[in-house]
């Protein structure tokens, strides 16, 4: 795969307990299956070659000689096939046997990987058949061969430095501090899990409560494929719950009782991001002991299977409604602390009849609401000049009056034209000092009837806007505190959707018209009494921009790999010459607008992206964007 993403299958392929040529023959099918697929990392439950449930005769010498015959015939399987695979076998070593992940690949066994704890509580009894690993890396002999063997290793891919493995068995997991954190720490991208693991009520939810964890705290791709149908139901039952997870978010899972082959792709250049990201992560622990394995499993040109949302920063399912709580909330406390800690008797806020002075007006009243304070001393302003229309302007209007707070109306186009006389300005030259020049005129305003009223202004610009700095200098870029400094356009909108299901009535219909205004600044007179300067006509539509940000600020992508993963979210909305128009606008503006970034008014972090100067984004503010184009070129 390209840019980092690494194809992935857990698989559960149909077995027979201790018939290891039949389950060498399905593990083959599957493996062909797979490389169809095109699959890198291909991943088996554990001790799939010969069934978990073989008891005593693990003992039996028949067994363990089957298993290593067909494990190197298996092996041949793979000879060709750029892919990585892990079967779990039964391996001797020094009079004892271990319970182990043969890593296989290029037509060869790689490395065999012991488990390290092994559970001998309840329903198992491993220690009885096999013995824990805790030593050091040795080899062991195959078939005249030393293969690697220990539970410190690492699989790296022979070009793509991003795709790192590491195995880990089962109750590796389970355990207080799994094998896997110090994989993770000696460079291991991905862990992949061999496992075992028994049905009983309520424990897929606390298995996938597991895995979903390990990920996160490792920051890790993490592979677990468990046995399934085909196991002894002596005294047990196996639902082969396969999963996927990727630093902590579900990628695919499989159903429970139903034998097969999970695919998905493991973002592995993005995971390594994090991991430089996180300056925590690297714990300066001794990693004495571990050890490469290279294999070869590059591939190229195939699509994404795993979904890529056109809207990242919005919650997906049905979890919106409980994050919109959520983020309105803390919207509402960072705003609340700041009122109570300048002692502000007022709160003054510009109404445009727009989105985010809509937002920005039903937080402050949350906060107000918080500290017990009158509404009344909330004192919202609509300022209509040259540009103002009347659906926004009576728009701003209703929802001023239904929230129950202080009004005014200031209008600006004389004061406007009294400083246009003053600095020479020709009316009818409609350039950016004719747009700007409303901007500061409504900042000033709002300022100015803050100081008479012992109240601070409330700033309304989002986090898109100041990503593109599409916010006049000492205008509406300016205030006392921006409550939607951190809150992107995608998100704006279901914010506002969902106070108005809240609050229902009067406000839920003024609030569904300002949802479907068009975006604009009105700095330009109206055509025929419509909006005549449309802003997503102008920098490019918001749906696009918010995508840019979050991949190429958040997760630090190259254009490359954004304008890829916008081709394949937006696929059938635009084309490739619009994604890329955008794109290119997105890196020119983000770059030549830092000095606005710079100085920015204090405002909550809500999400996992802020341009916050003090917090999230230090940049330099004359830095060039060159190198970002001429990739994009």
């Amino acid at each position: 795969m390209k840019y980092g993403f690494v194809r992935v299958a857990a698989a559960t392929p149909e077995l027979r307990v201790a018939d290891v040529r039949y389950n060498t023959k399905k593990i083959a099918e599957t493996v062909a299956q797979a490389d169809k697929a095109g699959v890198q990392l291909l991943v088996f439950p554990e001790l799939s070659l010969c069934g978990y449930t073989c008891g005593d005769l693990f003992g039996q010498k028949v067994l363990s000689d089957d298993c290593e015959e067909n494990l190197r015939l298996l092996a041949r399987e793979t000879e060709g096939r750029k892919m990585l695979l892990f079967v779990g076998v039964p391996v001797r070593l020094g009079g004892v046997l271990y319970n182990c992940a043969a890593a296989v690949g290029g037509g060869k066994v790689l490395a065999f990987v012991p488990k390290t704890h092994l559970p001998n509580y309840a329903e198992f009894y491993e220690k009885r058949n096999f013995q824990p690993y805790t030593g050091e890396n040795t080899q062991v002999d195959f078939f005249g061969e030393k293969i690697p063997f220990g539970n410190k290793l690492i699989f790296a891919e022979e070009k793509e430095k991003d795709f790192t493995v590491a195995a880990e068995l089962c109750e590796d997991l389970w355990v207080p501090n799994p094998p896997s954190a110090a994989h993770a720490h000696a460079g291991a991208n991905i862990i992949v899990n061999l496992s075992a693991s028994d049905e009983t009520a309520g424990k897929a939810e606390y298995r996938r409560l597991l895995v979903r964890a390990q990920s996160a705290k490792t920051v890790s791709g993490y592979v677990y494929a468990d046995a399934g149908e085909g196991e002894s139901t002596t005294d047990m039952v196996f639902s082969g719950h396969n999963i996927v997870a990727e630093n902590g978010e579900i990628l695919k899972e499989s159903s429970l009782f139903e034998n097969g082959m999970i695919v998905t792709e493991i973002d592995a250049e993005k995971l390594s991001f994090e991991r430089r990201r996180i300056n925590t992560f690297y714990d300066g622990r001794d990693l004495a002991g571990y050890c490469t394995v290279s294999f070869s499993a590059d591939r190229g040109g195939e699509k994404l299977t795993r979904p890529v949302a056109r809207l990242p920063f919005v919650p997906q399912g049905g979890a919106l409604d409980e994050r919109a709580e959520l983020i309105l909330s803390i919207q509402t406390a960072g705003l609340k602390k700041r009122l109570a800690h300048t002692n502000a008797k007022t709160a003054v806020l510009g109404i445009s009849g727009g989105l985010d002075s809509a937002l920005a007006l039903l937080v402050t009243v949350r906060a107000f609401k918080k500290l017990g304070k009158d509404l009344k001393d909330i004192v919202a302003v609509t300022m209509p000049c040259f540009g103002t229309t009347d659906k926004t302007y009576n728009n701003s209007l209703a929802l001023m009056r239904d929230l129950g707070v202080t009004f005014k109306t200031v209008n600006i186009a004389d004061t406007v034209r009294a400083h246009f006389k003053d600095i020479g300005h020709d009316e009818s030259v409609k350039n950016a000092a004719y747009e700007n020049a409303q901007a500061r005129m409504r900042t000033m305003v709002l300022m100015d009837i803050a100081n008479d009223t012992g109240g601070i202004v409330v700033g309304t610009g989002d986090l898109s806007e100041l990503a593109l700095g599409w916010a006049t200098y000492n205008g509406d870029h300016m205030s006392m505190y921006g409550v939607n400094a951190s809150v992107p356009k995608t998100l704006v909108k279901y914010l506002i959707a969902y106070e108005a299901e809240r609050l229902g009535g009067k406000l839920k219909e003024t609030l569904a018209d300002i949802l479907h205004t068009e975006i604009s600044p009105e700095l330009l007179p109206p055509e025929n009494g419509k909006i005549a300067q449309k802003t997503e006509e102008l920098v490019g539509p918001y749906e696009l921009h918010d995508f840019y940000l979050y991949y190429a600020i958040r997760w630090g992508f190259s254009p490359k790999k954004v304008f890829f993963l916008a081709q394949t979210a937006f696929s059938g909305v635009y084309d490739k010459e619009t994604v890329k128009k955008w794109l290119v606008r997105f890196y020119k503006r983000f770059f030549s607008q830092q000095f606005k970034r710079s100085c920015l008014p204090d405002g909550v972090k809500v999400g996992s992206v802020s341009l916050s100067p003090r917090g999230d984004w230090r940049m330099p503010s004359d830095a060039c964007a060159e190198g970002w184009l001429k990739e994009l070129e």
